[in-house]
């Protein structure tokens, strides 16, 4: 691309530690932290890898939750708080999701603790400073150093036994933020380089997630995607995908990252009129013709959902989705209308392929 370069680049500072087996070292990163007293947060879900976790930090930890909750309801982080206090925790270990990790930011933005994060997911929340609480119904998103974790420990093994479907939207999830980072408000060239490669590595890694469960490379190369990814939505910004799926998920409880695999497409192809050049690089890094095709067949070719209907959407909250996501303005490339909304979420809704 030519043209004169201007732009701002904050890097985000934190501690990455990735590979198969790091886990193993989470004691260590708490103590360089200075930290001992360690509440570790976890879920049925992740079981296994939150007792390997409880095993490694030995006499470190003092306290455990287990009962994190999608879209981080302020009523769960409120009972956190009082084991915070009862313990006189220094630090936050989690082990999971997004879930897991927001309640974990709720707990830190609160109480000023250190966090360490084991994700089990490629939500790529980890590495950014953002916070979305839900409260009455109402998602709301929030950014600020204090949220941003200390540490974060990418260790493959904990990835392996996530179940395909959630490995395959978990992936599509951080595809969307490589995807509106590259015409986010703030785009620089260091994001853009970020965001292509986590385009690239969930296009090579989600195709063999259904030829074996346990393929180490592919969920190797799909947790990378998942970090850059993260990366670049902690320095881009979000615009009209991330906002669609906040009101999906706060308000229809809608289930996070299955609404970003569906929607995804949708919002691409609203966009693509506005970023041609944008479009053609993803592409590219796809390797197909169109970009928002492109996505919509590497998730029904890998047999994941489409259609916001599956979701348990119903059709007669369309319209209502619609008004509560244009309520406010809010960066986008093409100008964001009730009109047009509502059209992207019935396509989303009957599951059309963008052409």
């Amino acid at each position: 691309m030519g043209g004169m370069h201007s732009f701002v680049y904050n890097a985000q500072p934190s501690r990455v530690v990735f590979g198969p087996g790091t886990a193993a070292r989470v004691a260590d990163e708490v103590r360089r932290l200075d930290r001992s007293r360690v509440l570790l947060l976890g879920g049925e879900h992740v079981r296994p890898q939150a007792e390997l976790v409880e095993k490694a930090l030995g006499g470190l930890q003092v306290a455990r939750f287990d009962g994190a909750v999608m879209h981080t309801p302020v009523a769960v982080t409120e009972k956190v708080l009082g084991l915070v206090s009862e313990h006189d925790i220094d630090a936050v270990v989690a082990v999971g999701g997004g879930s897991t990790t927001g309640l974990s930011k709720a707990i830190a933005v609160r109480t000023g603790v250190d966090q360490v994060i084991l994700p089990t997911t490629y939500a790529g929340s980890e590495v950014t400073p953002v916070l979305g609480e839900t409260a009455d119904g109402v998602k709301t998103t929030h950014s600020s150093p204090a949220i941003l974790p200390e540490t974060v420990i990418y260790d493959v093994e904990f990835t392996l036994s996530m179940p395909i479907p959630m490995a395959l939207t978990s992936a599509i999830n951080a595809m969307a933020h490589a995807v509106e980072a590259l015409y986010a408000e703030h785009a620089n060239p260091i994001i853009d380089t970020l965001a292509l490669e986590a385009i690239r590595a969930i296009a090579r890694g989600v195709p063999v997630l259904g030829a074996d469960a346990a393929d180490r490379e592919g969920r190797s190369d799909l947790l990378l995607a998942a970090w850059l990814a993260g990366t670049c939505l902690s320095a881009g910004g979000m615009g009209l995908h991330h906002k669609l799926c906040h009101v999906l998920g706060g308000s229809f409880d809608l289930p996070h990252a299955a609404t970003h695999t569906v929607v995804l497409p949708h919002v691409m192809a609203f966009n693509a009129p506005s970023v041609p050049a944008v479009m053609s690089r993803i592409a590219d890094a796809l390797g197909t013709p169109t970009a928002p095709a492109g996505v919509f067949d590497l998730v029904a070719a890998a047999g994941g959902p489409t259609t916001l209907a599956e979701l348990g959407m119903s059709e007669g909250d369309l319209d209502e989705a619609a008004h509560l996501a244009t309520e406010r303005q809010y960066p986008n490339p093409r100008e964001v209308t009730r009109v047009g909304v509502r059209r992207l979420l019935g396509d989303a809704y009957a599951g059309i392929r963008p052409e």
